[in-house]
């Protein structure tokens, strides 16, 4: 059995960041990591157009900032590169290929126990730490729905993880299912490449630019959030106008209210509004069933596809292998307590990045558990 003082699962950002935070403090660790590589979803499974969606001092990781270089909207490629050097800068060296198949605390040892299948030998392996830090991301298994009659439909179906770009989709009838950033984003990138683009956009969406968003970040921490809501909404709806005759509608509460109590982010625009309204993209409602490849949409309308492209977001599975927490994390891998006390379970148990908070929030939580734990030495 293998011992460490801490005991890190996932090799994403947030990870990243507690394995540093851990090494500013001289405290040992371990870093646990399923993929074959750091922050597998940016480098293998992401689309090539994505940018970091906030301004770059909203996501630096702690004790290293970004490059003087990088733009304001930092690139897929510039972060997976600042990753990289992060990774050397801290001497990470995550065991790659390791799926946790289950961690537990011992009450007799006080430590953590967990058992970690190696991919490459079959092997199961055993650890064993004091402390327990569940890094593994809010967007680690991707999510397909179950919807009527997807099997029969004769095209491509594929997850945005398996989206690069719009090349290969020109000419075709493309379908994108779901009206996150990265739905938006996926049907721009196919209108931009001459696909002839429909996006099911389900529930209602706040959209802003990304001047708006940085404008609302700075603001909330001054100004009380429903005022802030109220300034984003006006804005909107001066360069927007209104969107709910062409399928979008606003909800009635505000955007960053949406954020703080639901984790629900407001759609930063970078061009997909202008062309739904030339009707370059057509919004659609949400989807009834599937025959063939003709989909029936709830209003009764039915329309032929090539391809349905799936943004329909990710599940996690922290609760298949974390046993006997009850305290910290729900059933679907999130925090269940509210910032900024969602960091801290029971018993040596810790979280990073999963409270909807984005790479800022997983930054801080870093730094709190590892002065946490460096309190408990």
């Amino acid at each position: 059995m293998q011992k460490e003082q801490v005991i890190i699962v996932g090799a994403g950002p947030s990870g990243l960041a507690m394995a540093a935070c851990l090494n500013h403090h001289s405290i040992p660790y371990i870093i646990l990591e399923r993929e074959d590589c750091i922050a597998s979803l940016w480098k293998k499974y992401a689309y090539d157009r994505l940018h970091l969606h906030l301004d770059k001092q909203f996501c630096v990781l702690p004790h290293m900032p970004f490059p003087d270089s990088y733009p304001r909207f930092v690139s897929r490629q510039q972060f997976v590169s600042y990753l990289d050097d992060y990774v050397s800068r801290f001497k990470i060296s995550p065991l790659y290929r390791r799926t946790v198949e289950s961690a537990e605390f011992d009450g007799e040892t006080g430590k953590w126990i967990v058992k970690a299948r190696n991919l490459g030998s079959g092997e199961v392996e055993e650890l064993e730490g004091r402390f327990l830090v569940v890094a593994s991301g809010e967007t680690s298994d991707p999510f397909t729905p179950v919807i009527e009659g997807l099997n029969t439909f004769p095209g491509d179906v594929l997850h945005s993880t398996r989206f690069r770009n719009g090349k290969a989709f020109q000419n075709q009838k493309v379908l994108v299912v779901g009206s996150g950033n990265s739905g938006m984003e996926i049907a721009f990138d196919l209108a931009n490449h001459g696909a002839q683009t429909s996006l099911v956009v389900r529930s209602p969406v706040h959209v802003l630019s990304r001047d708006m968003i940085y404008l609302g970040l700075i603001l909330v921490k001054y100004i009380r959030v429903n005022l802030v809501d109220s300034l984003m909404v006006m804005l909107s709806k001066l360069v927007y106008g209104d969107l709910s005759k062409y399928g979008i509608y606003r909800p009635k509460e505000g955007p960053f209210f949406m954020k703080a109590a639901y984790g629900k982010y407001p759609i930063t625009d970078i061009g997909t509004c202008k062309k739904i309204k030339s009707q370059e993209i057509r919004v659609l409602p949400s989807i009834c069933s599937i025959r063939g490849n003709e989909v029936v949409f709830e209003n009764g309308t039915t329309h032929p596809f090539d391809t349905i492209v799936f943004c329909t977001g990710f599940k996690r599975s922290t609760n298949v292998w974390l046993k006997g927490d009850d305290y910290l994390l729900n059933d679907d891998g999130i925090s269940k307590l509210s910032f900024p006390n969602h960091w801290k379970g029971k018993n040596g148990l810790y979280c990073v990045g999963l409270s909807r908070r984005g790479l800022y929030g997983a930054a801080s939580d870093a730094l709190n558990i590892a002065d946490d734990i460096n309190s408990l030495q």
